[in-house]
C-alpha cells in the first residue's frame, strides 16, 4: 500500500467514525500527558535522590523523594487504566459501527451482488477485518499519543541533564523510523493475504456445515478434511509469517540499543572525568533513556498496526462501497393495487456470471385473480420470470407492468409489500415455529398462525411437537422433515395474505396425500389472488386459467390445459413424459 493510499484510507477513517468520539479522544490525550509527564517525574527524581540522599544524606528528602516517586507511579498507572477503558470503548464502538455497515449492505445489497462472492468472504470481513480495525484505533491511536509524548518529555529531561549525551542518543530514533517504514509495507501485504485465506477457510466451513449429509453420504471426509486442512496450513503460514513480521524489528531494535547504551557509557565516563557530567545526573539521564526505549520501539512497530488497520479497511470499503442499483426511492409514488394485472413488455434478462439472455423478448400478460403457470424443462426460464417480479433483479431491456405502473417507477417497498413467496429452495430462521411463520406478518396473533397452519396442512404435526408452535427448528429448519418445512413455508405466505402469491414449486416436497390437502389449501389461499405458480408436475396445474410454455428463455405457447393439449407440441410432450 503506496502512503497516498493510506493516507486517503485514514482520511476517510477519520472523517466517518473517529470525529465523531473526538472528545473521548481529547481526554485521552490529557491522560497520555499525565502517564508521560509521570513517566519523565520518575527518571528526573533520581537526580535529586543521588545528591541528595546517598551524596549530601539529606534526611528530610529520604522521605520526600520516594513519596513523590510513589505519587508518579499512582499517577502514571490510574492515568493509563482510564486512557486505555475510554480507548477500548472508542475502538469497539467504531468496529461495531463498521459492522453494522457491512451487515446493513449485506441486507441491501443487490442479488447478484451477493451471489457473486462466497458468503465466508463477507463473514471474514465482519469478524477478521473489523478485529484490525479495532486494534488499530484502540492500540495505534492511543499508542502514538502515550509514546510520542513520552519521548519528547523523555527527550526533553535528557537535553536538561546534558544536551551532548542527549544528541547521541538521538541517532537511533531515526533508524527505528525507517525500519518501521520498511516492516509496515510487507504488513499491509501479508495482512490482505492472511484476511483472503481466512476468507476461504470460513467458506470450507461454511460448504462443510451445509453439506455434511452429502459429504458422508459420498465418502469424501478425506478429500474435505484434506481441503481444509491444505486451507489452514496455508493461513498457519501467513500468519507465521506475520507473526515474524512483527518480531522482525526486536533483535535490529535490542542490537542499536546495545550499541546505545554501549557508546553511551563509554562516552559519559569521558565526560564525567573532564567534569561536565556529576553521577546524579548520569543515572537520571540513564533513567530516562532506558524509559524512551519502550515507547521508541513501540513507535517504531505503529505504523504495521496502522497498515494492517488500514489493508483492513479497504477491504471493508470495497464491500459497502458496491453500488446499490435495485433499492427503494422514498420519492417515487407507491403502488397502487386494482385489478392486479401483471405485463411483460419485450422483456430481456441476462445474469452477470453469463453472457447468455434467461429470457428473452418476453411479452405476457398476467390477468389479475387468475392463476398463471409457468412450465418448461430446467433452465428454460421459469424460476427468472418469478424473480424479476419482486424485482430481485433489474431487467436490461422492456418494462414490466403492474395495474399500468412500471415496477421500475414505484417504491421497491410497496412492491414487495404486495407478494408472498414460496420457493423450493425452502429458507427458514433458526427460531420457533411461530417465530418462522410470524416472519411474514410480525403483528398476527396466535390464531392468525394457527389458521394459516390449518390451511397449510401444518398445524396436525405441529401439534404432536412437545411444545408445538414454540418448537424450535434449528438452523433451517434441519429438526424438521422436508415436507413439514415445505408446510411451514407455505402457513408463512398464507398469513402474508398479499395480493400476488409468487409460487415456485411450492409442493415439490409433500408426500402425494400433504399434496391434496396442500393444493386445496392454496386454491383457498389463491381464490381471487393473482397467482403465479411453477410446477414441474403437469398435473398440479391442469385448472390453471392460462399456462405459458417457456422454451429457452422464449415463450413458445399459451393457454389453459386442453388448449396446449391440441396445439403445442413441448407442452404435450413434457406431459406424456410425466405421465409414463
Amino acid at each position: 500500500m503506496e502512503f497516498e493510499e493510506l493516507k486517503s484510507i485514514l482520511k476517510r477513517m477519520y472523517r466517518e467514525y473517529v470525529k465523531f468520539h473526538i472528545k473521548t479522544i481529547i481526554f485521552c490525550l490529557f491522560l497520555s500527558v499525565l502517564v508521560a509527564g509521570s513517566t519523565s517525574a520518575t527518571a528526573w527524581l533520581l537526580d535529586p535522590a543521588v545528591k541528595k540522599i546517598f551524596v549530601e544524606k539529606d534526611q528530610t528528602l529520604a522521605w520526600l523523594i520516594p513519596i513523590a516517586i510513589v505519587i508518579a507511579f499512582a499517577t502514571k498507572g490510574l492515568s493509563l487504566y482510564f486512557a486505555r477503558l475510554n480507548i477500548l470503548k472508542v475502538g469497539n464502538i467504531i468496529a461495531g459501527e463498521v459492522q453494522k455497515k457491512v451487515a446493513k449492505c449485506i441486507l441491501f445489497s443487490d442479488i447478484q451482488t451477493l451471489e457473486s462472492r462466497h458468503s465466508g468472504k463477507y463473514i471474514s470481513n465482519f469478524l477478521y477485518d473489523t478485529g484490525q480495525i479495532h486494534t488499530m484505533v484502540s492500540t495505534a491511536v492511543l499508542n502514538i499519543m502515550k509514546d510520542s509524548l513520552s519521548v519528547i518529555f523523555l527527550v526533553g529531561l535528557m537535553f536538561y541533564q546534558n544536551w551532548k549525551l542527549a544528541i547521541f542518543a538521538m541517532v537511533m530514533i531515526p533508524l527505528s523510523a525507517g525500519l518501521a517504514k520498511n516492516l509496515g509495507k510487507k504488513m499491509g501485504k501479508a495482512t490482505t493475504q492472511a484476511s483472503e485465506i481466512t476468507g476461504e477457510l470460513v467458506s470450507s466451513l461454511s460448504d462443510i456445515f451445509k453439506s455434511y449429509k452429502m459429504i458422508r453420504i459420498y465418502q469424501k471426509e478425506k478429500i474435505e478434511q484434506d481441503k481444509s486442512d491444505k486451507v489452514i496450513e496455508h493461513l498457519i503460514n501467513k500468519n507465521i509469517r506475520l507473526g515474524g513480521l512483527i518480531i522482525r524489528a526486536a533483535p535490529i531494535m535490542e542490537t542499536l540499543t546495545g550499541i546505545m547504551i554501549a557508546g553511551f557509557i563509554f562516552y559519559s565516563g569521558k565526560l564525567i572525568n573532564l567534569g561536565e557530567l556529576e553521577v546524579n545526573n548520569f543515572f537520571s539521564f540513564l533513567a530516562a533513556m532506558m524509559l524512551a526505549y519502550q515507547p521508541i520501539r513501540s513507535l517504531a512497530t505503529i505504523n504495521m498496526t496502522i497498515y494492517q488497520g488500514a489493508a483492513a479497511s479497504k477491504r471493508i470499503f470495497t464491500v459497502i462501497d458496491k453500488p446499490i442499483q435495485i433499492k427503494n426511492n422514498e420519492n417515487l409514488p407507491s403502488l397502487k393495487i386494482d385489478k392486479c394485472n401483471i405485463e411483460f413488455k419485450n422483456v430481456d434478462f441476462k445474469y452477470d456470471n453469463t453472457n447468455e439472455k434467461a429470457v428473452k423478448n418476453i411479452n405476457m400478460k398476467i390477468e389479475g385473480g387468475k392463476v398463471s403457470a409457468l412450465v418448461g424443462q430446467s433452465g428454460a426460464g421459469k424460476s427468472t420470470i418469478i424473480n424479476l417480479i419482486p424485482r430481485f433483479y433489474d431487467i436490461q431491456n422492456g418494462n414490466i407492468i403492474i395495474d399500468n405502473q412500471d415496477t421500475k417507477k414505484i417504491k421497491l417497498n410497496s412492491l414487495r409489500k404486495h407478494m408472498a413467496l414460496v420457493s423450493q429452495d425452502i429458507v427458514l430462521f433458526d427460531g420457533t415455529i411461530k417465530d418462522n411463520i410470524a416472519y411474514a406478518n410480525p403483528s398476527a396473533s396466535q390464531k392468525d398462525v394457527e389458521n394459516a397452519c390449518e390451511f397449510a396442512a401444518a398445524d396436525e404435526f405441529i401439534k404432536k411437537l412437545p411444545n408445538k408452535y414454540e418448537s424450535f427448528v434449528g438452523e433451517n429448519g434441519v429438526k424438521l422433515s422436508g415436507g413439514q418445512k415445505q408446510r411451514i413455508s407455505i402457513a408463512r405466505a398464507i398469513i402474508r395474505n398479499s395480493p400476488i402469491i409468487l409460487l415456485d414449486e411450492a409442493t415439490s416436497s409433500l408426500d402425494t396425500e400433504s399434496e391434496r390437502i396442500v393444493q386445496n389449501a392454496i386454491n383457498n389461499l389463491i381464490k381471487d389472488r393473482t397467482t403465479i405458480v411453477i410446477a414441474h408436475r403437469l398435473s398440479t396445474i391442469h385448472e390453471a386459467d392460462k399456462i405459458f410454455v417457456f422454451k429457452n428463455g422464449n415463450i413458445i405457447n399459451s393457454g389453459n390445459h386442453k388448449y396446449l393439449m391440441d396445439n403445442c407440441e413441448e407442452y404435450k410432450s413434457l406431459y406424456r413424459k410425466q405421465l409414463q
